[in-house]
């Protein structure tokens, strides 16, 4: 990959934005100097080519098939072993914004009273008392949610699980027209600055200490993976896998379906596995990249990574993802924020490989849609936070479910539905306008729900099944 060399007007905006940054009092000197990397990454235009012909697709050696890892020891005793080499990490940096709700993300309520975190947190302490091991859960906050989520986490000051909380890192926004920090046009509250992606997971992690008070405890491997994801349970399969054949990073995949078309895939390349977003691919190539046939995994964000490895790659800088520049509004001011993702990290790992999982390890919440199918009985909620698909649907997609504008904000979608519907044999939904939904009512097939003009109320009890409703 080659570097650029920066273009003398580069070099002055460069410089003159080093000085501003200098003084901004609110960030430490790590996150000064990984802005500044990251700009200068930017600036001299490193991103990486991508030759369409010398794509090649994985083999099962490089994305292992999910039924080919080894079966487990039946022994309890092995179980502990390969759990007190483990570290649960949570990225933790989202509000519940688009969602309607204040707050970080992680604290809306998914099932009978209980938040993603509450899940998450039962999870792990089941294994712990289970396998007598003590995996500590650890939570990637942005300075968005740090406050918040110390505050939340004090209730489970008594459960037998230890958690940990850090910051990933606060970069100042970049004003476009001439280049310098929002914070230093008097913008000085949280609208001038961003948290850079997940890819900085990794240099947070050493930075903040945790790191190295990880490895001193003998742990190995961190399970990363976004706490809006109610399928990312502990798998000791993978984790057995790695450690048996000494993979420094695994990103689990998933196959495509029409709704991930977006998502990124890994490819051979060069002979290495790498993450391709959507992004890295040439316009006459996207159709090709959504097809279902010649792309037919998409990443998760379930990865796990040895921490060992972490520590040597970001003492040496090597962690040069590609930047995703993101473009955003505030108060009228057009500004910048330069991100990377975690998934793009796998090419630079030894012996880095993906895992085609099944779907059921990749099950978001990301809209109101999605709370619908969770919350619907489509799953049970088991007495250890796990959310278990109903083996009575036979079909193994989830149906389709667009809701309209009315339902967006959680407050919104829970008033409209007096409970919700049994959705077990529903291929898809569409509902739009003024609809609110009685207790107990049933929806097979495909159903479209549309309040033209005047309020819909469909009466409890009620069963739809293929049908348009006006």
């Amino acid at each position: 990959m080659a570097t650029a060399t920066l273009s003398p007007a580069d070099t002055e905006k460069l410089s003159k934005l080093t000085s501003a940054v200098a003084g901004l009092t609110q960030i430490s000197e790590n996150e000064k100097s990984g802005f500044i990397n990251l700009v200068t990454r930017y600036l001299s235009g490193e991103a990486q080519h991508i030759e369409w012909g010398k794509i090649q697709t994985p083999t099962d050696e490089v994305v292992v098939p999910y039924d080919n890892l080894a079966a487990l020891s039946e022994d309890p005793a092995e179980t502990k072993k390969l759990l007190d080499k483990l570290v649960v990490l949570k990225l933790n940096g989202g509000l519940g914004t688009t969602m309607g709700c204040t707050g970080p993300k992680s604290v809306i309520e998914v099932r009978n009273g209980l938040t993603f975190l509450d899940l998450i947190v039962k999870q792990i302490e089941s294994l712990n008392s289970k396998y007598g091991c003590s995996v500590p859960l650890l939570l990637m906050n942005s300075f968005n949610t740090h406050d918040d989520t110390q505050k939340i986490i004090e209730k489970y000051a008594n459960s037998n699980i230890e958690i940990h909380t850090f910051n990933q890192s606060q970069y100042p926004r970049l004003v476009v027209e001439d280049f310098l920090p929002l914070p230093c046009k008097g913008n000085a509250g949280k609208d001038g600055w961003y948290p850079p992606g997940h890819g900085d997971v990794f240099p947070a992690l050493m930075n903040s200490g945790k790191l190295d008070a990880l490895l001193s405890k003998g742990k190995e491997y961190v399970f990363v993976a976004n706490s809006d994801n109610l399928g990312a349970l502990v798998d000791l399969k993978i984790l057995n896998h790695l450690i048996n054949n000494k993979n420094e990073y695994c990103m689990e995949v998933t196959p495509k379906t029409l709704a991930d078309v977006k998502g990124g895939t890994l490819i051979s390349y060069e002979g290495k596995v790498q993450l391709l977003e959507i992004a890295q691919v040439p316009d006459e190539h996207v159709n090709e990249f959504k097809s279902i046939e010649k792309f037919k995994i998409f990443n998760t964000n379930n990865l796990w990574v040895n921490l060992n490895a972490i520590k040597r790659l970001v003492q040496a800088d090597a962690l040069k993802m590609e930047i995703i520049p993101n473009p955003k509004e505030v108060d009228g001011v057009k500004v910048l924020q330069l991100e990377t993702a975690a998934g793009a990290a796998i090419k630079f790992f030894d012996h880095a490989i993906g895992v085609n999982v099944p779907r059921s390890r990749f099950l978001p919440v990301k809209a109101t849609s999605d709370l619908l199918l969770v919350q619907s009985d489509l799953y049970t909620l088991t007495d250890d936070g796990y959310v278990v698909r109903n083996p009575a649907r036979s079909n193994p997609s989830n149906p389709s479910i667009e809701l309209g504008p009315e339902f967006k904000k959680v407050a919104n979608f829970l008033a409209r539905f007096k409970s919700i519907p049994s959705i077990v044999e529903l291929d898809s939904l569409k509902v739009s306008g003024d609809v609110w939904f009685g207790s107990g009512i049933t929806l097979k097939g495909k159903v479209t729900i549309t309040a033209k003009s005047a309020k819909l109320e469909i009466p409890d009890g009620t069963v739809i099944a293929d049908k348009d409703m006006e």
